[in-house]
């Protein structure tokens, strides 16, 4: 960490507002530097300067949180599927600090190393194998000085814990952040329980992240710090969720639904709903807010500006937008210069424009999770005939 920076937990015990970056999967996926599939982040070593651009577009929108770029770089998931192995996920994690540090060091920014669940538990390794896994991961964290550490996107809070355990075991502030919704975890853990977990096993921040709408992750937090004081323990929160509405998902999230991953632009989320979300975060008591998958840099700036007040700062973005749409006084147009007000764009129902889709769908629930045998993962391409009996199970869903 830079000299005079306040580290993460200085500066949330002394109630600052910590804004993370976004969806650096989908946002690369989209740009065409990421395989939707394995959602794999090798694009540090093939593409660095995409990653360190969206980094840096982040920062610029007010970001003061550079998550490293390794999602799903463990070595059992960038294998997984018959996914080439390019990099191994040690020379990924340290080209990913490299650019975030890079970026972080350009502003008042932290960076943070992440790890995610893993195939390994999902085909029931021993928590002995699944912590290696991690520990693996970790060791270019600590050789490279990260200045918090994440374990983020865990569907089930045993493997959190296992994870958190591994990480705390350096010394490190410790962050933890399941995807789950309301209904809890994937063997239905409740959020109060999964958070009181987290926090005994040693995470001085805990939340959710992706597969739900920000309102729902929300309320999945708000669970959490009712669950984490009714325990009388302490903890501070986060909240980093998709930017994608999610009202008609199950337990399991928007992979679940039959638009996940090519169909789900309609769904996506204005700036103005960004708005919305940052303040319920904040009014909540979270104070580490920040994005998931769908979150482009112009959201996080949307979170910033709400917040601008409360941080005391505006982001450098801002400079180009102006405060709810004030730069389309300038327009040429009347009709549009009468839009420059925050009321017209609070009230906005925004059109779809599809006049033959529904509002909303119904989720694939094929309801399997750890130790189902379609869970079971494997280094091998999917096959041919694997592929057929899941089109058939489709057909009957």
């Amino acid at each position: 960490m830079a000299p005079g920076k306040k580290g993460i937990l200085e500066r949330l015990n002394a109630d600052e507002v910590v804004i993370g970056d976004g969806g650096f999967v989908f946002a690369l996926e989209k740009r065409g530097y990421v395989k939707a599939g394995p959602w794999t982040p090798e694009a540090t070593v093939e593409y660095p300067e995409a990653v360190r651009q969206l980094h840096r577009e982040f920062l610029r929108a007010g970001a003061n949180v550079m998550q490293t770029f390794t999602f799903y770089a463990s070595d059992d998931k960038l294998e997984n599927r018959g996914n080439a192995l390019v990099s191994t996920g040690a020379q990924i994690n340290e080209a990913a600090c490299n650019l975030a540090r890079e970026v972080a060091n350009e502003g008042d920014a932290l960076v943070a190393g992440g790890v995610s669940q893993t195939p390994s538990y999902l085909s029931c390794k021993s928590e002995k194998d699944v912590k290696a896994i991690f520990k693996k991961q970790l060791d270019v964290f600590i050789k490279k000085d990260v200045d918090f550490l994440i374990a983020e996107y865990f569907e089930h809070v045993e493997e959190a814990v296992w994870a958190v355990e591994v990480l705390k075991a350096t010394g490190k502030p410790v962050a933890a952040s399941l995807c789950i919704g309301p209904e809890g975890d994937m063997h239905g853990v409740s959020p109060a329980e999964c958070a009181v977990k987290l926090v005994k096993a040693g995470a001085e921040i805990v939340g959710v992240n992706c597969h739900f709408d920000p309102m729902t992750c929300v309320q999945a937090v708000k669970m959490m710090k009712e669950g984490v004081e009714k325990a009388g323990l302490k903890a501070h929160y986060m909240v980093q969720p998709l930017a994608f509405h999610t009202p008609d998902c199950n337990c399991q999230g928007f992979i679940d639904l039959p638009e996940f991953p090519f169909g789900l632009e309609p769904r996506i989320m204005t700036r103005w709903d960004m708005h919305k979300y940052a303040r319920e975060a904040y009014n909540v008591g979270i104070r580490f807010i920040g994005g998931c998958c769908g979150f482009e840099p112009y959201h996080i700036r949307a979170v910033a500006e709400e917040l601008a007040v409360e941080r005391g700062i505006v982001p450098a973005a801002t400079e180009k937008h102006g405060s709810w749409g004030a730069g389309l006084e300038m327009h040429t147009k009347p009709w549009v210069r009468a839009r420059a007000r925050r009321d017209y764009w609070e009230s906005l129902k925004p059109a779809s424009g599809r006049p033959y889709c529904p509002s909303m769908s119904s989720p694939d629930s094929w309801g399997v999770t750890r130790g189902h045998s379609d869970l079971m993962q494997q280094k091998e391409a999917t096959s041919k005939d694997q592929l057929k009996q899941l089109f058939g199970r489709t057909k009957s869903n």
